[in-house]
Order: C-alpha cells, then sequence, then structure tokens
C-alpha cells in the first residue's frame, strides 16, 4: 500500500508538473533569447587579444593567437562577444577594419575620448591633402601625373606629407613612357577611416573604376616625363 500511495503521488506530482509546463510554455520558450551570453574561457582569450592589439587582426592571426580551432570558430565568438556587449550597453564593440577585427570604442562616446587622448589634434587632413587622397582612394593606383591632371595643380609635397604618415605607398610603375610610379592607399588608410575594404568607401560602386587585372593594362599617363621616378616630374603648363 505504501508503494502503491508513492506511486500515485509521484504520478499526481508528474501531472502537476506537466501541467504547469503546459500553461507557461510561452514563457519557457522566451527564456533562452533572454538569457545573457555566457561567457567561455575561448572568448576571453579572443577578447584579450583583441584588446591589446594596436592593429586589426585577421581571422586567421586571431585563431593562432587565442588557440582556437578555425577561422569560422573566431567569427562565431566575435558575433557572441558583440551581442554581450549590446546586452549590457557596453562602450565597446568589435568591427570588421582594413580586412581584419579590432575592439573599438562605439561612436557615440568620441567626443569624451578626444578630450582624454586629443584624437583630433593626431591627424588633421588639410582640403588639397583630403582631395589628393580621396582621388588616390577612388583612382587607384593611380599615377602622380594623373592626379595632378585631375586637381589642376602640383601635388608632389602633398603626397609626399600623405606618405610620411602612411596613408598612402607607391604600389608599382606604370607601363608608360619613364614607367611613373603608381600610388595607392595603405592598410592604415582603412583602419584611420574605420574601413573594412575599398569596397567600403562610399558610392564606391559607381566612383571605382572597373578592376583590371594584368599591371601592363594602365592606361599611359599624359604629362609624364622619361624620368624613372615622378618625384621630379613636370607638370604640363596646361594642367
Amino acid at each position: 500500500p505504501t508503494l502503491r500511495w508513492q506511486a500515485a503521488e509521484s504520478t499526481q506530482s508528474v501531472r502537476f508538473f506537466f501541467a504547469r509546463l503546459t500553461a507557461t510554455r510561452g514563457g519557457l520558450e522566451a527564456s533562452p533569447s533572454q538569457t545573457p551570453t555566457q561567457r567561455t574561457p575561448r572568448m576571453a582569450r579572443l577578447e584579450a587579444a583583441l584588446f591589446v592589439a594596436e592593429e586589426a587582426l585577421t581571422a586567421r592571426r586571431l585563431m593562432q593567437v587565442a588557440t582556437l580551432a578555425s577561422v569560422a570558430e573566431v567569427r562565431e565568438l566575435i558575433d557572441r562577444l558583440n551581442e554581450a556587449y549590446d546586452e549590457v550597453g557596453s562602450a565597446f564593440r568589435i568591427e570588421c577594419v582594413a580586412k581584419g577585427y579590432r575592439l573599438l570604442t562605439r561612436a557615440e562616446f568620441a567626443p569624451w575620448l578626444d578630450r582624454l587622448h586629443a584624437r583630433g589634434a593626431r591627424l588633421k587632413l588639410s582640403p588639397p591633402a583630403m582631395e589628393t587622397l580621396a582621388i588616390v582612394a577612388y583612382r587607384q593606383p593611380i599615377t602622380r601625373a594623373d592626379i595632378e591632371a585631375l586637381r589642376g595643380v602640383r601635388c608632389a609635397d602633398v603626397l609626399k606629407w600623405l606618405m610620411d604618415h602612411e596613408l598612402i605607398r607607391i604600389a608599382g610603375e606604370d607601363n608608360s613612357l619613364g614607367r611613373p610610379f603608381l600610388y595607392a592607399t595603405t592598410r592604415k588608410f582603412l583602419e584611420t577611416f574605420g574601413l573594412g575594404s575599398l569596397d567600403d568607401l562610399p558610392m564606391a560602386d559607381r566612383l571605382r573604376p572597373p578592376r583590371e587585372a594584368p599591371a601592363e593594362s594602365h592606361r599611359p599617363s599624359a604629362g609624364v616625363s622619361s624620368q624613372a621616378s615622378d618625384s621630379d616630374q613636370p607638370v604640363d603648363s596646361a594642367a
């Protein structure tokens, strides 16, 4: 009799449990989305690597540093970290920059951070520098003569300034008379302007010319002298 009573009591308890489960099923099913993202040691290692990195790290590099299984796991953990940041209203977020990833502060905190680090004074682009940099960004690879033809003024000093600040680089030589240098943007350019790649430039699909595969297909540049380096090339008086 004791066993039968215990069995009956157990059956009644089970029925009561399932009755409550049925009544609250909607709440139980919705609870996972309300559960805070659980942090794991792998997430912590990835976060630490991004925190100390001084430049954008590729997914493969992060996989090696944080000893993760695959690039896919890196991207999955980055998504989970960003979810965790969003849940608590964190000032941080992991963004894709220069074909890599960086742990950055959100844009709305820039005014306060500028006071702390005076970031506004770190890199100031004059209108000529900004115009020249924009031409290189959208038309790269491009020769100095072509840049000056578009701007209508000499730009040797501006190009030197942009190179000194590692925003542009010499990407090769054009297959035209004198083989002038070709200029292109750098990885630091992408990091400075928060771009994942050149495809993230505003209206890139409309303003960037079609890509040309072979280097020999670059069009000849007008007004180029026969010297090997374009740093001493004269500008055509018509420009």
